[in-house]
């Protein structure tokens, strides 16, 4: 693998946009693979911005920004290594005018790299390229992305997804981190740290960690009793809850309550409940110093056993406790100045 200080052919980086694309889709993972660059001392990646014609277009926030090329001018210099497809609003017109589908039909068999950042998966589903492959996007629309594409298997919690040449990533700003990702696939962790370090950025999330808006999601959705009950859990989530306790507070059966979860929230009360118990479980085991023991943890938030604390870990976050606090507890951004880009 080349590190930064080897002078290499840059790698042509294309990023796709059109009219009501998702200006973060465009400048995040751009500015990523600027700062590659620009930490490295010399070109590493060619950068070209991409839309069916070049020029002007103007993105979902009402910025405009100015296209480098169109189709044809970029097939004229080759394919590039890497295409990614911005998101934004304005990508579900694209797919159902059908503009790019041909267009990224044939260049995916010519090019490395094709991904996508947030919606802009449904660009590359729209176009089957994503058949058979696992994906994700942004959790607002990951089931739609499901129940459109059934061929493709949608993991709605996943920052980011590789599988087999093909890249996506969930909303916004996790696009930067798919960017990382290709930076350190190509010119290792180290150049990779100092570009986030450049950026400002807490730390290079892995791609297996979840998108953890999707709890606050359920809560926010919902009201009356059941809104009440979902607080009550929320405040106290380590109490002694049970399904008939819970059931009793929202004056229904048991039963009743299941299938209003269910209805309303997509889950089970338990699973809703354990879910709860373990982002506490997480945050405490981020902020507390000395870190704390796996079965203390477990057992003040009514998890079972240190291994099943393991497990659920690895079901929901990709990687083990140790692991976990060893990126993202206060400890792994108190890092020496030692990788300045300048």
């Amino acid at each position: 693998m080349p590190t930064s200080s080897t002078p290499v052919t840059p790698r042509r980086i294309a990023l796709l946009a059109y009219p009501d694309c998702q200006v973060l889709d465009v400048c995040g993972p751009w500015q990523v693979f600027a700062s590659a660059n620009e930490c490295a001392g010399h070109a590493l990646y060619a950068l070209e911005l991409v839309a069916r014609a070049s020029g002007p277009l103007t993105t979902n926030g009402g910025l405009t920004i100015m296209a480098d090329t169109d189709w044809a001018g970029l097939d004229a210099t080759g394919a590039p290594d890497t295409l990614l497809v911005a998101g934004g609003s304005g990508v579900f017109s694209q797919c159902r005018a059908g503009h790019h589908i041909d267009d990224l039909r044939e260049i995916a068999t010519r090019v490395r790299r094709l991904g996508a950042v947030c919606t802009g998966a449904f660009l590359l589903a729209r176009a089957g390229l994503l058949d058979g492959h696992r994906a994700t996007t942004h959790w607002r629309h990951a089931k739609a992305l499901a129940q459109a594409h059934p061929e493709v298997c949608v993991e709605p919690d996943a920052l980011y997804v590789e599988d087999r040449g093909r890249y996506t990533s969930a909303g916004v700003t996790a696009g930067i981190d798919l960017a990382l990702s290709l930076v350190e696939a190509d010119h290792g962790s180290e150049l990779a740290g100092r570009v986030a370090r450049e950026l400002v950025m807490f730390l290079h999330r892995p791609g297996d960690q979840a998108q953890f808006s999707e709890v606050l999601r359920h809560q926010q959705g919902t009201a009356g009793p059941l809104r009440e009950l979902l607080d009550r859990l929320h405040a106290d989530p380590a109490a002694a809850h049970d399904l008939e306790s819970m059931a009793t507070r929202v004056a229904v059966t048991p039963r009743h309550l299941s299938r209003l979860f269910q209805r309303h929230l997509d889950t089970t009360p338990g699973a809703y409940l354990t879910r709860l118990r373990l982002d506490s479980a997480r945050r405490q085991l981020l902020a507390a110093r000395p870190a704390p023991s796996l079965e203390r943890l477990a057992d003040q938030w009514r998890l079972g056993g240190a291994e099943q604390l393991r497990r659920l870990f690895h079901r929901h976050y990709g990687v083990s406790p140790s692991v976990y606090r060893q990126r993202f507890g206060a400890h792994s951004c108190q890092l020496e100045d030692t990788f300045p880009c300048h």
